[in-house]
This record gives structure tokens, sequence and C-alpha cells, in this order.
């Protein structure tokens, strides 16, 4: 790993109840994390946050929201706002997550209003990119990356509160993985991207980490890459050692 610090992330996407989640926490407290100094965050579903946020209090683990609206308040039914999540004690959000992208079909022009009002409003945002199937096949990649990369610039005045998350499409909950090779390509171009289009002190600091049906057996390999600096892990996170074994990977 970098001389950056590892960040961590566990999206616990739409799974859960008081039960499960009971014993998720349990396991998160007892997992040893000691030799490692990774930056841990988990996204537990909203109605979930503040229980989860109060159980792992003092276990050096933060909370992150799966997503936020573009306001701090008004008529939007259903809608949580960056203001809200503050209110509560949560300091991360999740924006531009591939399944918000293509099934709930979220496009440029709304997450930079959403990634925006988040860092507005205090929040840090681990804001995802990344391509299709269809896309690598067609060797457009790079540029779908880019593209969506390029329309949040303008909107982020600090870039010291975000984190980058590489998810190829065609890798999240599939049992898919990219190879390492496939990782750095594309991690090592969105570094070249901050430098040309940001600045070199950003390019050097900014976190990219790799989210795509990362487990515990692929974790540490993924990790020797010099541009990888952590992981976004959505199905094992779920499991408390494999989600400890992961973060004890970036060490």
């Amino acid at each position: 790993m970098s001389a950056r610090t590892c960040f961590v992330g566990g999206n616990w996407k739409c799974f859960g109840s008081n039960q499960s989640i009971d014993a998720l926490v349990s396991g998160l407290l007892k997992a040893d994390l000691s030799n490692t100094s990774a930056e841990v965050v988990v996204a537990p579903p909203f109605v979930y946050l503040s229980k989860v946020k109060e159980a792992l209090a003092g276990k050096n683990i933060s909370i992150a929201a799966q997503n936020c609206w573009r306001e701090s308040e008004g008529a939007f039914t259903g809608e949580v706002s960056p203001a809200m999540l503050r209110d509560i004690g949560v300091h991360w959000v999740i924006l531009g997550h591939s399944e918000r992208r293509h099934i709930i079909k979220e496009n440029d022009e709304l997450l930079k209003k959403k990634v925006e009002a988040a860092l507005k409003h205090g929040l840090k945002v681990i804001f995802c990119v990344g391509e299709q199937l269809e896309d690598r096949k067609s060797k457009r990649a790079q540029e779908v990356v880019t593209a969506q990369l390029d329309a949040c610039k303008e909107h982020i005045g600090c870039w010291e509160n975000v984190v980058i998350a590489y998810e190829p499409v065609w890798a999240i909950g599939t049992g898919e993985v990219a190879t390492p090779q496939q990782v750095q390509e594309i991690h090592s171009m969105i570094r070249r991207w901050f430098e040309e289009n940001i600045s070199s002190s950003v390019a050097q600091k900014i976190r990219i980490i790799y989210g795509g049906s990362v487990k515990p057996q692929n974790s540490t390999e993924l990790a020797k890459n010099p541009d990888v600096d952590g992981f976004l892990v959505g199905g094992a996170s779920l499991v408390a050692d494999q989600f400890a074994s992961i973060i004890r990977s970036t060490s």
C-alpha cells in the first residue's frame, strides 16, 4: 500500500434487520484490528444509522450514509438531506454508486448537485465511478470514468474530504473481480486525471479505493497495487470476520 492512509468502507446496501445487525456489530466489536491503521467506515441502511453509530462508539469505525439528497430541506418526500445526516452525527456519505446510477437512474447532473450539497454541509464523500461491461469490451472504460470525474470537478472545492471508489459495474455482486492489473490501470489513470485537472498535490493525496466483489481471498493481492488505497466492500462487509480480514489485508 502507499503512504496514504488506507481506507476501507463497508456498504451494507439494502440488507439487515435488528437481529442481523446486532450480530454483525457484535462481530465487529470483537474483531482484532490492532495491526492496521486503516480508516474504516460502514454504511448501514438509513433506518439503522443511529443504532449502529451508538453501538460502534469507541471502536474507531465511522458511519456513512448510502445516499443523500441535493438540498438541505424541502418538500422532497422520501429523501434524506445532508444536514439531517450531520444532525445525527454521520460524517460520510456514498454518492454515485453504480446501483444508484444504473438502477435508480441518477445522472451526472444530479450527482454533482448531491456532491456539492454533501460537502457544503460538512459531510465527507465516497464518490463512485466505473464502467459497465459493454464499455470495457468496447475499450471505453477510461473514457467513461473520466467523464464521470469531469462532471463533478467544478463542484468540489476541497478534495481532502473526498475518496474516489472505482467500481467496474460488471464486477459488483457477480463473483467476477477485475484483475490486479486491470485495477491498477484504471487507478493510475484516475491519479493522472487529478494531476492534469486538479493539482499534483491532490493527485498524490487523494485516496482511490477499489470496489467490486472484494473478498479476503483477493484483497491482499489487490492491495499490492501502488495506486490502490483500500476498498469499498459489499457482500463481504456483512460478515464480520471477512470484513475484518479485508481491513487487515491493507496493512
